[in-house]
């Protein structure tokens, strides 16, 4: 279930809430004149589009001893 406070409520004690957010994972829903207006999460890295900007970037060589580019000649 997620906890919900208030911003003046959150404000002085925002490290303690944000400690426990980190070690339960849990969030935090903030109001405001008993409305939701921020929610608060742990940071989780998005590890598909990390794997995402990788995609195509491999080059497949059929020989892989020789030089793969003519520049490699000239510094013979």
């Amino acid at each position: 279930m997620v906890q919900t406070v208030s911003k003046s409520k959150f404000k002085p004690r925002a490290l303690e809430y944000f400690r426990k957010i980190q070690e339960t994972g849990e969030e935090l829903v903030l109001t405001d004149h008993g409305k939701p207006v921020l929610k608060i999460s742990a940071f989780k890295p998005d590890l598909a589009a990390s794997l995402k900007s990788l995609r195509n970037t491999v080059v497949r060589l059929d020989a892989p001893l020789e030089p793969t580019d003519e520049r490699w000649n000239a510094l013979k």
